[in-house]
């Protein structure tokens, strides 16, 4: 029995990453940007744990990154909503362009 080969795994993760990338850089809505930014740290984390499967020498390493990799995302989208909550307290809108000034 075959498993998934390791094409697979970074055809996967390109597709998650261009999707977060093109988010990330068109989108207007602050939020969506900080999903296209998690999707891009979901790609990478395919990549980590795909290397680790299919490296050389197959070891946990890949999954022990990961694991920060999700910490710091974890992290990074607390931090995000919350500046989020406080631009919309401010400005009523969240939309990325409209904050080009740090004090209103």
């Amino acid at each position: 029995m075959t498993g998934v080969p390791l094409s697979a795994y970074l055809v996967l993760a390109l597709v998650l990453f261009c999707i977060g990338l093109y988010g990330a850089l068109t989108k207007r809505n602050a939020v969506i940007v900080l999903i296209s930014i998690e999707l891009m740290l979901n790609a990478a984390n395919i990549n980590l744990i795909a290397f680790s499967k299919f490296g050389v020498t197959p070891s946990i390493t890949g999954q022990v990154f990961s694991l920060f990799t999700i910490t710091i995302a974890a992290a990074e989208a607390a931090v995000g909503l919350a500046i989020l909550m406080s631009l919309y307290r401010s400005r009523k809108t969240v939309n990325v362009d409209e904050m080009d000034i740090m004090k209103h």
